[in-house]
């Protein structure tokens, strides 16, 4: 069979469902149950993501998409790959080549079943893009359409190469966020974030300071300068998280990657850096509402991975975390004066250990409360982006109300205050 011939592309996701489908269409399988079960796999695939059209085409450039590999790596890396590889490549090229030749027309006659049919122009139910990303859909989609189109196995080679150049390969190419998944037995696995908010920086109404800093690091991360460790921290709801999604949004397309921890997970740090420090993208590992009590000793690990292990930390990776507070590690009288039930001999060392973990943040962004001529700003600058007419005056005391019960004046409040009157009163009016 065909796909038994592949030299790179052996270990594909889905990759048993091309093989049955081989079995099928090449072996002569007649199995009316597995035929339906593959069908409907492939359907089930094309409806996750959104596919349209010929979705035989979609799934094999799906396969394609994510098929890591040394070839596929280097290719993301640098375009055209010399040498070795790249025969190898074209050999397997040349059997995705002939995969994609591969027409169900009258094949489910044979088989005794209608199913194909679905595959030939298949249209998806969800045009709003609620339940898939509508951008990686027509990712796929378009290199679908570019391959089959192909020329001849050289052609097909150069299309999927630029591919590969320009968006990446397997979930890091295709994704902009991404979390870990912990299995049964301790392992983890790094999964994309399948839908991130669409929050950008110009969004966020004020603290042009803080966000210049942050860009400037960023920017200066991106083109491979020297850059630090960010620490943003300050008063709840003033836009500190906020802004890590304006900057995933905002520079995505250079290739900026974000994978998002919890601090039971500080422990796999070292793997984590072990798996994408080789990649060709920048990576900023987001810790966010960070802080620490007494008896928790997490920060230990992430203090190691900082600044102070063997390994040099990859230029291709920075940390960046958000917290309500300065010094991350909860301190108490008891760490600063002289008590007689306090047995630790070395204070002084015990208050260093505490303050070390912010201080390995080479850069920190103070997010502060808005005064209320701030917070005016912030509602009518809202209120005007979302429509909404009503008469200064009357807006500003209706947030003035709101914002004394609930939580005082901050961008949080201002957003959530313009989502009760977009919901509520307008709606009554």
């Amino acid at each position: 069979m065909l796909f038994q011939e592949l030299i790179l592309y052996r270990d594909l996701e889905h990759g048993d469902i091309l093989r049955d489908i081989s079995r099928i269409y090449e072996g002569g399988e007649n199995d009316l149950e597995l035929i339906s079960r593959v069908i409907g796999k492939v359907v089930e695939l094309s409806a996750a993501y959104g596919f349209e059209g010929n979705l035989w085409h979609c799934f094999l450039a799906h396969l394609l998409v994510n098929g890591e590999n040394a070839f596929s790596r280097a290719a993301e890396r640098r375009g055209e790959v010399p040498g070795s590889l790249t025969a190898a490549a074209l050999h397997d090229a040349g059997i995705f080549r002939k995969l994609f030749s591969w027409s169900f027309e009258g094949f489910q006659a044979e088989k005794r079943t209608e199913g194909f049919s679905v595959w030939r122009d298949f249209t998806p139910s969800n045009e709003d893009g609620h339940t898939f990303n509508k951008r990686i859909r027509d990712r796929i989609c378009s290199l679908a359409s570019h391959l089959a189109a192909a020329k001849d196995d050289g052609d097909f080679l150069k299309i999927l190469t630029d591919f590969y150049r320009d968006f990446g390969v397997g979930k890091f190419g295709l994704h902009k966020a991404f979390r870990l998944h912990h299995d049964k037995d301790g392992g983890f696995q790094i999964e994309p974030v399948t839908r991130v908010r669409h929050v950008y920086l110009s969004d966020i109404v004020g603290m042009e300071s803080q966000k210049k800093k942050l860009i400037d690091n960023t920017e200066a991360f991106l083109a491979g300068r020297r850059a630090n460790n960010v620490l943003l921290f300050g008063d709840a709801g003033t836009g500190k998280s906020s802004c890590i999604k304006g900057i995933l949004n905002e520079y995505f397309d250079r290739g900026l990657r974000v994978i998002e921890l919890y601090k039971h997970e500080f422990r796999n740090l070292n793997d984590i850096i072990g798996i994408v420090k080789n990649r060709n993208y920048r990576f900023i590992i987001y810790m966010d509402d960070l802080s620490f009590e007494d008896q928790e000793v997490e920060y230990k690990y992430l203090k190691a991975v900082i600044e102070g292990g063997l390994e040099k930390k990859p230029d291709n990776i920075l940390l960046y975390a958000t917290s309500n507070r300065r010094h991350l590690v909860r301190e108490n009288f008891s760490d600063k004066f002289d008590r007689a039930e306090n047995d630790d001999l070395h204070k002084s060392d015990t208050v260093q250990e505490k303050l070390s973990l912010a201080a390995r943040f080479g850069v920190t962004i103070y997010f502060g409360r808005p005064d209320k001529k701030e917070f005016d700003h912030i509602v009518k600058e809202l209120a005007a982006r979302a429509g909404i007419s009503i008469p200064e005056k009357e807006l500003l005391l209706e947030a003035n109300r709101w914002e004394l019960s609930h939580g005082g004046m901050s961008g949080r409040t201002a957003e959530q205050f313009i989502d009760y009157m977009l919901g509520t009163v307008l709606v009554d009016r």
